[in-house]
């Protein structure tokens, strides 16, 4: 049985990671199937990405412990590197990845859905970094996201008591632009938010998220040359031509699949 199950519709594919007796714990191979398949999908010219753990229970409940444990310094060094440049990849990617959160999302699984573009929250959501509670501290990147996400002050309290937060909570805080749904409205809400952007112009797409993702870290400055140069490239293009004739004629824009990557 696969631990990452590949559903495509149209432009748009689903990965499921497939662990529901471990609850969907993440190993080695699921996250190094999650970053194939995103890159994959992004190389073919789909749309958009949708991630979501298999059953009702959790999204994922963290990294494989029982991996985990007997690890020594090395190894584990080697693990949390690896995993980090896989989480990056996925927050890289030039196609948006949503997060379809259905249960428990804790540990690993909550710094999965920090690297992805927007998250998509059941009502039964919970999410959490209780790696302190572990003598561990988070080691997928979450350190480094979490304050860039929910500020500096959230962060530290999340991690350091490794209090969780609910689907309301997190909408609140910000975790999410979405109000949270019932369980069985989440994979048409996560589809219907993926399905929008894949209306959009798929250069443009990806020029948004590469703009915004050099100026996660980059001054002002720096960002706003990034942004001057992708709309240049924009305004000049095939693409734009098509979106501004569409919205003159009052018709549905007729976008191509994108031939390069920006």
């Amino acid at each position: 049985m696969s631990v990452l199950d590949v559903e495509r519709t149209g432009d748009i594919v689903t990965l499921t990671i497939n662990r529901p007796e471990a609850f969907n714990a993440l190993n080695t191979e699921v996250i190094g199937a999650l970053e194939a398949e995103v890159g994959a999908a992004a190389a073919a010219g789909l749309r958009a990405v949708i991630i979501t753990g298999a059953g009702e229970k959790a999204f994922s409940a963290g990294a494989d412990l029982k991996e985990i444990a007997v690890m020594g310094p090395d190894q584990a060094r080697e693990t949390m590197t690896r995993g980090q440049r896989s989480f990056r990849a996925i927050e890289q990617a030039p196609i948006p990845v949503v997060a379809a959160v259905n249960g428990l999302a804790l540990g690993g699984g909550f710094e999965l859905i920090l690297a992805c573009t927007i998250p998509v929250l059941s009502t039964k959501a919970a999410m959490g970094l209780p790696e302190s509670g572990l003598g561990l501290i988070p080691g997928y990147g979450g350190t480094q996201r979490l304050p860039r996400v929910l500020g500096e002050k959230v962060a530290a309290h999340l991690m350091l008591t490794g209090t969780r937060l609910d689907a309301d909570r997190a909408y609140m805080l910000g975790l999410t632009p979405l109000p949270p749904v019932e369980p069985s409205d989440l994979l048409p809400a996560a589809k219907a938010v993926a399905d929008k952007i894949a209306a959009q112009g798929p250069l443009a797409v990806r020029a948004i998220l590469r703009a915004l993702d050099v100026g996660r870290d980059a001054p002002v400055e720096a960002g706003l040359a990034v942004e001057t140069g992708l709309a240049a490239l924009a305004v000049a293009g095939a693409e734009s031509g098509e979106g501004v004739a569409a919205f003159l004629e009052r018709r549905p824009a007729k976008f191509a699949n994108p031939e390069g990557q920006l």
